[in-house]
């Protein structure tokens, strides 16, 4: 009766009926939203009140963001899956990187990219690597024909194996994954087989091949040693283990593939087993160069010894710890965990500097910045050798102590190098070299200690200084016996 009166008294006013209609139907729509938005906030109240799920806001709520709001939504319903985010962690572990432009940043670019040869795909195909894919070729042939076994062999191993090889590349082009699947396989098969015989030195090539005759290992052994170390660059030792087993028609040992890149990439360590002897093997297979250089520079686990967690970011330089009284000595090892501070010692392996060691460190610190579970060992080193050494003056120092062997071309070079290398390094608060540095500058901080460095800096350091010191000293004690003699004089006449 009301909806009939109510138009009765429309067509009164003037007031089409046609009019009312769309005013009535605009009510019961917004009568159902607010039954619905009342729906929802009841169902949100019980939520909270079990403790159940994570609770979605009602439509009104998501204004013009509604549908990211959706998509987030539903992202956060499957990260708060355990299931889900476990099988997700288990089927992608990347270990191989691109580095970012917030590493890149503030370092030398030219460090994160390969020069004469490609490794797997993330370099794979550039212009000026292309031209060694004809000797990876060449190396194919030759180990294949030598192995007796037929090529099939080796890319059907590689095949057994292949999720877990495109599993290790951190976004990875999805072209890899479906349509050039194969040639992801068999781009792994020639990479694998040009580094098993390069690194393995086969002599039944013509003596004037460019690669893999002894002039071409002797002048090109260095910059494929420089490739390999590229975070970028890395192949996985896995492939290398799938062809040796082919190929020797057995399955190598994990120490026996880690020895023999770990000889290749470091000369300290070719002879046999004499990485083992240090007791650095894993049980498992390393899972790339980088990661092999990483484990021989630190040190058997736990290279990590845990600090007190109160962070010591400063420290004196090497000259102004010797002015203040410290003394230097060569650790044990070169294992950059080695180093340590008692009795106003401080001991510390040799840091090496060379062409390489700029490259090395800084994909040895993108891969720590990159990679979780790899620890901090070299962020610290590297943030504890750029406090250790800020002049040429410092160089100079260490140097003499036999603990800096610089091969670049002065000491000043060197200062340059390790204070740039500094500014992507961090200390970790946890770390034993947080500890030794905080026992360092307490013990320069005892007064005598202070006197001593202050004495030492301000009349020892300069030749001329210390003789215009002596001339005073001396001129003062002439001066005392001659006012001496004057008394004895005077006293002996009276």
């Amino acid at each position: 009766m009301e909806e009939v009166s109510a138009g009765e008294a429309a067509e009164e006013n003037g007031i089409g009926s046609s009019s009312v209609v769309e005013t009535e139907t605009q009510d019961i729509k917004t009568l159902q939203h607010d039954v619905r938005a009342k729906e929802k906030l009841s169902s949100m109240d019980d939520d909270e009140g079990s403790g159940g799920g994570t609770t979605r806001p009602p439509e009104e709520m998501k204004g013009s963001c509604g549908s990211w709001i959706v998509e987030m939504e539903e992202l956060g319903f499957k990260a708060d899956t355990p299931g889900d985010t476990a099988t997700a962690c288990c089927q992608q572990k990347p270990s191989i990187y691109r580095v970012p432009e917030w590493i890149q940043g503030f370092t030398n670019r030219s460090a994160y990219r390969p020069r004469l040869v490609s490794f797997g795909p993330f370099h794979h195909g550039a212009p000026d690597l292309v031209p060694m894919e004809e000797h990876k070729l060449q190396a194919v042939l030759h180990l294949v024909k030598r192995s007796g076994k037929p090529l099939a062999e080796f890319t059907a191993s590689i095949e057994e194996v292949v999720e877990d090889l495109l599993g290790a590349y951190d976004k990875l082009d999805v072209k890899w994954r479906w349509k050039s699947r194969g040639g992801f396989v068999k781009m792994m098969v020639m990479d694998g087989c040009f580094l098993l015989e390069f690194m393995q030195s086969s002599c039944d090539y013509a003596p004037n091949n460019p690669i893999f005759c002894y002039h071409g290992l002797l002048t090109m052994c260095s910059d494929i040693r420089s490739d390999m170390v590229v975070m970028e660059n890395q192949l996985p030792l896995l492939v290398l283990q799938r062809l040796v087993a082919v190929r020797d028609d057995r399955d190598p040992s994990a120490a026996q593939i880690n020895s023999m890149v770990l000889g290749f990439l470091d000369s300290k360590y070719h002879e046999t087993n004499a990485f083992e002897s240090l007791g650095l093997y894993p049980l498992d297979l390393c899972l790339h160069p980088l990661d092999l250089l990483h484990r021989s520079f630190c040190g058997p686990p736990p290279f990590h010894v845990s600090g007190s967690g109160e962070w010591e970011a400063t420290m004196p330089p090497a000259a102004e710890l010797s002015e203040a009284g410290i003394h230097f000595k060569g650790s044990k090892t070169h294992f950059i965990h080695d180093i340590d501070f008692e009795d106003g010692v401080l001991s510390m392996p040799r840091f090496e500097a060379h062409d390489g060691t700029e490259k090395n460190l800084l994909n040895l610190l993108a891969f720590e910045k990159l990679h979780p579970g790899t620890g901090y060992a070299v962020l610290s080193y590297v943030f504890f050798m750029d406090n250790m050494i800020s002049t040429e003056r410092d160089v100079a120092l260490l140097r003499s102590k036999e603990l800096v062997e610089n091969l670049l071309s002065s000491d000043k070079e060197l200062a340059k190098l390790v204070n740039s290398l500094g500014n992507g390094a961090v200390l970790n608060p946890s770390s034993k070299l947080n500890d030794v540095q905080r026992m360092v500058k307490g013990h320069c901080k005892k007064p005598w200690n202070r006197w001593r460095a202050s004495f030492v800096h301000k009349y020892l350091s300069s030749p001329w200084v210390f003789i215009s010191l002596m001339a005073a000293i001396f001129l003062l004690a002439i001066t005392v016996l001659q006012t001496v003699y004057s008394v004895l004089s005077f006293y002996t006449k009276s």
